[in-house]
């Protein structure tokens, strides 16, 4: 049994230390994420930091610090994966990107522990955690200054709603008239708006705007016949 004759005591004990470490790191990056009750908690982080540990600790074993690079740039690619999988998208709204970054960054201090930087590995993780607590209050605080319209470049979708009698000829119209107020259309989506109604929904190529601008183009569609309401609206979370 080849076990008995390649088992070297001074190498397991190294594994040994790299996999704890990643356990012990990855359990302090899963607890606050465990605690803010986000869809990657404490498990999760903790198996990703403990794989990659031992995918890296493997590599460094048979091949050295060259294999180890290897299976580090896969590890890199493969969290890419796992971490498209919490992220959701509901409507113009984005969750989990930051719980997604949170399983990149727990690779990563895996992969650290895995080659043997255990120092490394633990100062990489009071930064993740720095990051998901201390700079909460900046978020807030950022978050609650008004927007700035002419100066923020986001997403802009511009919403009619009008009878199917006039769906074609409106839809011409309103990618007409915002393209004659310099404000190109990416996309026209047309959507069931209830009681008969349609309604259509223009987004904007990313651009800063003029509020005064849009909100004319809102008054002229609104006069045209067959048209219940006009609207625009503001999406920065992309």
């Amino acid at each position: 049994m080849r076990f008995l004759t390649t088992f070297q005591l001074a190498d397991f004990i190294d594994t040994l230390i790299s996999l704890t470490s990643a356990f012990v790191l990855g359990t302090l990056i899963g607890a606050e994420r465990q605690y803010r009750q986000r869809t990657a908690g404490l498990r999760t982080n903790v198996l990703v930091a403990v794989g990659a540990a031992a995918f890296v600790d493997l590599a460094m074993h048979l091949a050295g610090a060259d294999g180890a690079v290897r299976v580090i740039a896969y590890v890199v690619s493969g969290i890419g994966f796992l971490g498209a999988g919490v992220i959701m998208k509901q409507g113009m709204d984005v969750r989990g990107l930051n719980t997604a970054a949170t399983l990149w960054a727990s690779a990563a201090v895996g992969s650290c522990a895995g080659a043997d930087l255990v120092a490394q590995a633990a100062a990489l993780t009071v930064f993740v955690i720095a990051g998901n607590t201390l700079l909460r209050p900046l978020v807030n605080a950022i978050n609650r200054i008004p927007l700035n319209e002419k100066a923020l470049e986001a997403t802009y979708y511009f919403k009619v709603v009008v009878t199917p009698e006039v769906l074609p000829d409106m839809r011409d119209a309103v990618v007409e008239k915002l393209e004659a107020a310099n404000y190109p259309v990416a996309d026209v989506n047309v959507v069931e708006a209830g009681d008969d109604f349609l309604e259509i929904v223009a987004e904007l190529v990313s651009t800063a705007v003029e509020p005064n601008e849009l909100n004319a183009v809102v008054v002229d569609i609104q006069h045209q016949p067959g048209v219940r309401h006009a609207t625009w609206e503001i999406s920065t979370t992309d």
